[in-house]
C-alpha cells in the first residue's frame, strides 16, 4: 500500500460555523420555549426539538477538526478503509467518523523522540493526579534515534563481543508503516538486533590472518575495532533492506560501545600485552644487533684492536646483554693484557 496525502478543507471557518450553529441552537431551545410559553405549541414545540437535538448531536462535526504541526502525520482510516495522510501543518477539517490509526503510538524506543510521547494527567474527583492511557495517533516524522540494549555476539573467530550500535532513521511512507507491518517501531528494534549479528560475525575483533571479511575470497585486514565506519555502514544497509517495506528511511548506524565479553576480557588484555612486548623485544633486538655490527665495523676500520673469532664472539655476547637486558649492566674492569 503506498501513501496517498489528503487535501483536507481548512479548518477555521468550519470551527466558526459549528459554534454558531451551537448558538443557533440554543436560540431556538429559548425562542422555542418562549412560544410555548404563549401558547403557539405548534411552532415552538418543532423549534424546541430541533435545538435540542442538534444540542445532542452538534458535538460530532467538531470530531473532524484535526490539527497537524510540523513534521507529523496523522494516517486516517474511514470504516476500516484508508482514505489518506494529513502531512502538512495546520488546522483542518475531515470526516467526522476518520479514525487515526497508529499501531506503534504507545511504543517507546530507547531516546526516539516519539510525538506527544508523555503521558496525559488528569485530576480526579478527589484531588488526586491520576495517569490516562490517552497517547497520541500522529506519526513523528522526524530523524529520530534508536539506540538498543549491547549485544553479546560471536565474531568470526569465535570470541564472545559485546557491542552497541546506535540508528537514526525517520518514516518516509506512512500508509507503510501502519499497514505493512504490525509495529513498526518494534519491526525496526528487531531488524537492528539481527542486522547487527548478521554483520559482526563476519569480522574478528582485531586483526587477524586468513580471514576475509569482503566476501572476494582474498584475505584482508578488517577487524570490528579497525573498520568501525565500514562496518556500520554495513549494518546501515543490512537494516535499511529489511525495513524497506515497512516505509523506513535509515540515515545513518554508528557503533556506540565495542569491548570482549566480560568473561574472556582478562584473557584477551593478557594477550594483547604479550604481543605488545614481543613486538617492543624485537625492536630492541634489532636495535641491538645494528650497534653491535657498528661497532665491531668501527673497530676494523680504525684498527683500535685486533680480535679473533672467540673474542669477537664474547664482545657480542656483551653487547646484547648490555644492550637487550632490563637492568643496567655492571662493569668489570680489566687491568691485565688483552690475552
Amino acid at each position: 500500500m503506498k501513501e496517498k496525502v489528503l487535501k483536507a478543507k481548512a479548518g477555521i471557518p468550519r470551527l466558526i460555523l459549528f459554534i454558531l450553529l451551537y448558538l443557533a441552537a440554543i436560540a431556538l431551545i429559548i425562542y422555542g420555549g418562549i412560544l410555548l410559553d404563549r401558547g403557539a405549541s405548534g411552532i415552538g414545540g418543532l423549534l424546541l426539538a430541533v435545538g435540542i437535538i442538534w444540542v445532542l448531536i452538534g458535538f460530532i462535526p467538531f470530531f473532524g477538526l484535526k490539527i497537524i504541526k510540523p513534521q507529523e502525520a496523522l494516517v486516517l482510516t474511514l470504516f476500516g478503509k484508508y482514505i489518506g495522510t494529513l502531512k502538512e501543518p495546520g488546522f483542518y477539517y475531515v470526516n467526522p467518523f476518520a479514525v487515526a490509526v497508529n499501531p506503534a503510538a504507545k511504543t517507546r524506543l530507547g531516546q526516539s523522540g516519539d510525538v506527544e510521547s508523555s503521558p496525559k494527567l488528569t485530576i480526579s474527583s478527589s484531588g488526586n493526579v491520576v495517569q490516562s492511557n490517552w497517547v497520541s495517533k500522529k506519526i513523528s516524522l522526524k530523524i529520530m534515534t534508536l539506540n538498543n540494549s549491547k549485544q553479546k555476539v560471536n565474531d568470526v573467530l569465535g570470541n564472545p563481543v559485546e557491542i552497541g550500535v546506535a540508528v537514526m532513521w525517520r518514516v518516509v511512507d506512512t500508509a507503510k508503516a501502519v499497514f505493512n507491518v504490525d509495529n513498526y517501531k518494534e519491526f525496526l528494534s528487531l531488524q537492528c538486533d539481527s542486522a547487527v549479528r548478521n554483520i559482526v560475525r563476519i569480522y574478528p575483533y582485531d586483526v587477524a590472518p586468513g580471514i576475509d571479511t569482503t566476501g572476494d575470497g582474498e584475505p584482508d585486514e578488517g577487524s570490528l575495532r579497525g573498520s568501525s565506519t565500514i562496518v556500520a555502514e554495513r549494518i546501515r544497509k543490512e537494516i535499511q533492506d529489511k525495513v524497506e517495506e515497512a516505509g523506513l528511511e535509515i540515515l545513518e548506524a554508528r557503533i556506540t560501545y565495542l569491548a570482549y565479553a566480560p568473561e574472556i576480557a582478562a584473557v584477551m588484555l593478557q594477550r594483547q600485552q604479550a604481543s605488545a612486548i614481543i613486538d617492543a623485544r624485537k625492536m630492541i633486538v634489532d636495535g641491538a644487533v645494528s650497534m653491535v655490527e657498528m661497532a665491531l665495523e668501527k673497530l676494523n676500520q680504525n684498527d683500535v684492536v685486533k680480535l679473533d673469532e672467540e673474542r669477537k664472539a664474547a664482545m657480542v655476547s656483551n653487547l646484547l646483554v648490555i644492550l637487550c637486558g632490563n637492568k643496567d649492566a655492571q662493569p668489570v674492569v680489566n687491568s691485565g693484557s688483552l690475552y
